[in-house]
């Protein structure tokens, strides 16, 4: 091997590392600029209002903003927007509660609650299910039945709905997920309370759909971590902690069970069945049949004979108000969205999920479930959806960059394990009631609400029996309560009076 050879070799190899360090220093220097990228300055909103609630004037203050959630080292990942209402003028905040509030899906934003419930203004649907909510403009009302002369209220927007994302380093994979929301959601209510110097105020949460499987997990978490936080009580709206119970699919044992008074509830709605009694004795009548009667049945499958499978049958169709025959081919078991499709199929209409009273013009008479989606949902979510932006733009003089995502694509993307990840963890429904069990006997004073719709058709209110009558929950401390409506039942507005009245009694109730 000669002399130049070798430098040649070696002039090579000194290129090769200087373009290896070049590319190096580059690739620092660009993540270096990546970490270095400025984070906007949380943006925060405030005004001031006066209202009557409870037939009491209140004077309080909206805080529209953003909160930053810090990792260990100190640096902001992610971005959860509140709306918060606080009385003014508390010398004593030792007797001024204060609740935080949102909604579910995973994926929902607050509106639902806020402009539906909770909010002082609220937007006004067909209280009868009978009309579309249309296009705009949208009717915003004095909400006559507000609590903000009992509680302040905090409305939140969990990490990818509403305004709220991870900024800096953060990973949308740290927040969406069971555990990890609840993880979040308890850290940004520890800081919220410390901000505010309320440590020493009575806590609420009221959670709505999978915002109740939330707050089980929340209330959990909150009595953990080295700062525990005992709440005074939760309010379940629809609530869905075991979702073996609100989850129909086919041989889901416990499903068939838990949905079958609400399906002879909307059958009895709709003069399907059930007409000779109040919707109560019919309802009582279906809880009796399904505990005494249909359990054994299912669980003796096929065991049954000709003439057992035959009984079983006619007594669903007095319940349902389907045809024995359709009930026998499906094998004495009825999946909801065929329920959706099936009752009045003879008027060429489909009935909502969240909401059985709701009815949708399908284009397709005969596919399997309704093929336009619920009209329980696509019925009223432009109103809400308006409404909450002009009441931020016009009201709250909220001016963001970004719009609010009522309901954000991440369903599919979230992460329902319990358990960290390498931990054994067979597949199995999700259930929070647990949880809530063990913190309610941890916590002697807390107490729950859990109000259902008869016609809820996706959390039934025989699945809110079901899960509370096990699962270590202390039963009584918890109050049970019903309505003619749905999943939302305040867009009826007999219900709406109702709920708020059982909620300013529960929240009073020492």
């Amino acid at each position: 091997m000669t002399k130049q050879y070798l430098t040649t070799i070696m002039n090579k190899k000194i290129l090769v590392l200087a373009v290896a360090l070049c590319s190096a220093t580059v690739f620092s220097q660009e993540k270096k600029e990546e970490a270095a990228k400025p984070i906007p300055e949380a943006k925060s909103f405030v005004t001031t209002h006066q209202g009557t609630f409870g037939n009491t004037t209140i004077k309080y203050k909206a805080t529209a903003s953003e909160t930053y959630l810090k990792d260990d080292d100190g640096n902001p990942v992610a971005s959860i927007w509140s709306t918060a209402y606080t009385k003014d003028n508390v010398t004593n905040t030792s007797n001024r509660p204060v609740t935080f509030v949102f909604n579910g899906g995973p994926g929902s934003a607050s509106v639902w609650l806020h402009m539906g419930l909770f909010g002082p203004q609220l937007v006004k649907v067909d209280s009868d299910a009978k009309e579309d909510d249309g296009a705009a403009p949208y009717e915003l009302v004095t909400n006559n039945y507000g609590i903000l002369d009992l509680t302040d209220l905090v409305f939140i927007d969990p990490v990818g709905t509403g305004y709220s994302r991870v900024i800096g380093k953060g990973k949308v994979e740290d927040y969406w997920g069971l555990m990890e929301d609840a993880n979040s959601v308890a850290k940004f209510m520890r800081q919220w309370i410390t901000e505010n110097k309320r440590w020493n105020s009575p806590k609420y949460i009221a959670g709505e759909s999978y915002g109740t499987t939330r707050a089980a997990a929340v209330a959990n978490v909150l009595e953990d971590e080295g700062q525990s936080m005992a709440l005074n009580g939760l309010i379940l709206i629809s609530q869905a902690l075991d979702y073996a119970g609100s989850t129909s699919t086919h041989y889901n044992i416990t499903s068939y069970l838990t949905y079958l008074p609400s399906m002879a509830a909307t059958a009895w709605y709709h003069k399907k069945a059930g007409q000779s009694k109040t919707l109560e004795a019919f309802v009582e009548e279906a809880r009796d049949f399904t505990y005494n009667t249909y359990a054994p049945a299912l669980y003796k499958g096929s065991l049954l004979s000709a003439a057992e499978e035959n009984s079983i049958a006619e007594k669903l169709s007095y319940f349902t108000g389907l045809d024995k025959t359709y009930i026998l081919r499906s094998n004495n078991r009825i999946l909801m969205h065929r329920f959706q499709k099936n009752l009045l199929a003879d008027q060429g209409l489909a009935i909502g999920r969240l909401d059985g009273r709701f009815m949708g013009d399908d284009a397709d008479d005969v596919s399997e479930g309704p093929s336009l989606g619920d009209p329980s949902s696509y019925q009223i979510d432009a109103a809400y959806t308006a409404a909450l932006n002009h009441y931020f733009a016009e009201t709250l003089k909220v001016e963001m960059d970004r719009p609010y995502l009522i309901s954000g694509q991440i369903g599919g993307k979230w992460r329902w394990k319990p358990v960290p990840d390498g931990s054994y963890w067979e597949p199995m429904p999700v259930n929070t009631a647990g949880m809530l069990g063990e913190t309610m006997r941890r916590n002697p004073d807390m107490k729950v609400l859990v109000a259902s719709g008869y016609y809820d058709l996706i959390c039934p209110f025989f699945d809110a029996e079901y899960t509370f009558s096990r699962n270590g929950i202390v039963s009584e401390r918890v109050t049970l309560t019903y309505y003619e409506a749905g999943h939302m039942m305040y867009v009826h507005q007999p219900d709406l009076v109702k709920v708020a009245k059982d909620i300013r009694d529960f929240l009073s109730k020492k």
